[in-house]
C-alpha cells in the first residue's frame, strides 16, 4: 500500500483485527463508474488511514471474468459461493440488469441474505434485489432512467429519488457518483468523519450528497430555463403522466390564463402543453416497453391512454415504430 505523507495520515482510535471485506458482485453489462468509484473510495481510505481497513474481491456468475458496459473486461476472483457472515456484499448493475439477474444470482441472493448479510445493489442492481425479495417493505432508490418501470414491478418497494439509500441491511444507489457519496457515509460510521472527508478530499470531491439529496437536476436547469410558472407547470406534469391534467387547470394552478400557458411553452420550449405533455407520458410509455413484461395495453393505461389503439397511433408518431414491435425487439431479453 502506498503511504502518504505523515501529515496527512488520519489516526484511526480502535482499528479492527481484519478489514471490513466488500465482495462485488458484478453482472453482466455493469457500469463501470459506480463499481470503480465504490472501489477508489475504499482503496483511498486505506491510503489515508496507513492501514487496511477495507479489502475487497470480485465476484460473478461463473467466477471467470465479465464484461462492463464500456466492453472492459474483468478476471472475477471468486464464483457465486458462501461467504462470511460479516462480508458486505454489493451487487453492481448496469445496462439490460433485467438480463444479467439470472435464477442462479437471484437463489444464492436468497440464500446468503438469509445469513443477516449486509446486501447493496449499485445503479440498476436495486432490481435485482427487489427480484429476490429483499427490499419488500423497505425505501430503495434506483437510477432514474428505471423508476418508472421499478414502480411498476416492485409495488412493495417504497422506492425514493434519493442518489443512496440505507435501510437496515439493505443498501441502494442510483449509480453513477452517488457510490461516492454512499461509500463517504460507510467511512464516516466506520471510522468517523475526518477520515470520510480525507477520502473526499483526494478524489476532488468538494459537495458530498446525503440520502436527502435526490438524483435529478432541477426543472430550471434539465430544461434550461428559468421561470418558475414553468418549472412548476413541469413538475406537476411529471408527477401526473399516468391522470394527465388538462392545459387549463394546469395554467389555473399557477395563477395564470390557458393562452398565457401556451405562449410560455411556444417562447421557452417550442411546443405546446399538450405536445410537452405527451412527449413526457411516450417517454415513461417507452421505458417501460424495454424494461418491464407489462403488456402494450397496461402500458398505455399507466401512461394516461385510455385507448391502445390511440396510444398506439401517438407511439408511432414520435418514434417511428409501433409499441408492438418496440416490445417484440425487447421480449427477448426480458427473460430471467
Amino acid at each position: 500500500m502506498t503511504k502518504p505523507p505523515k501529515h496527512i495520515v488520519v489516526e484511526i482510535e480502535n482499528a479492527p483485527d481484519k478489514p471490513r471485506r466488500f465482495v462485488f458482485v458484478l453482472l453482466d453489462q455493469f457500469t463501470l463508474l459506480c463499481f470503480a468509484a465504490a472501489v477508489e473510495s475504499l482503496r483511498i481510505a486505506n491510503r489515508m488511514a496507513g492501514k487496511e481497513l477495507y479489502s475487497w474481491a470480485l465476484a460473478g456468475e461463473g467466477g471467470d471474468t465479465v464484461s462492463c458496459s464500456a466492453g472492459a473486461s474483468f478476471h472475477l476472483d471468486l464464483d457465486l459461493e458462501e461467504l462470511n457472515r460479516d462480508d458486505t456484499i454489493m451487487i453492481c448493475g448496469g445496462i439490460d440488469v433485467q438480463h444479467a439477474t439470472t435464477k442462479r444470482v437471484l437463489s444464492w441472493l436468497r440464500r446468503e441474505a438469509r445469513k443477516g448479510l449486509v446486501i447493496g445493489g449499485l445503479c440498476t442492481a436495486a432490481y435485482t434485489l427487489a427480484k429476490a425479495g429483499l427490499l419488500d417493505g423497505k425505501r430503495a432508490t434506483i437510477h432514474w432512467e428505471n423508476q418508472d418501470s421499478f414502480t411498476e414491478e416492485f409495488t412493495e418497494v417504497e422506492l425514493t429519488k434519493s442518489v443512496f439509500i440505507v435501510d437496515k441491511n439493505r443498501i441502494t444507489t442510483a449509480g453513477g457518483t452517488a457510490s461516492i457519496d454512499l461509500m463517504l457515509k460507510i467511512i464516516a460510521d466506520d471510522h468517523g468523519e475526518e477520515l470520510a472527508n480525507a477520502v473526499a478530499d483526494q478524489l476532488i470531491y468538494s459537495s458530498i450528497r446525503t440520502d436527502q439529496d435526490t438524483q435529478r437536476l432541477s426543472v430550471p436547469t434539465r430544461i434550461g430555463v428559468r421561470h418558475p410558472k414553468l418549472s412548476q407547470v413541469i413538475q406537476m406534469m411529471e408527477q401526473n403522466l399516468e391522470d394527465p391534467i388538462s392545459p387549463s387547470i394546469l395554467a389555473s394552478d399557477v395563477g395564470m390564463s390557458t393562452r398565457q400557458l401556451e405562449r410560455l411553452f411556444r417562447r421557452y420550449l417550442n411546443r405546446s402543453p399538450k405536445r410537452y405533455y405527451m412527449e413526457l407520458r411516450l417517454q415513461k410509455a417507452r421505458n417501460l416497453l424495454m424494461q418491464t413484461d407489462m403488456s402494450v395495453i397496461n402500458v398505455a393505461l399507466a401512461c394516461g391512454f385510455t385507448s391502445p389503439s390511440h396510444f398506439s397511433k401517438c407511439y408511432r408518431a414520435h418514434y417511428d415504430t409501433t409499441p408492438y414491435r418496440e416490445r417484440g425487439s425487447h421480449a427477448a431479453r426480458l427473460s430471467v
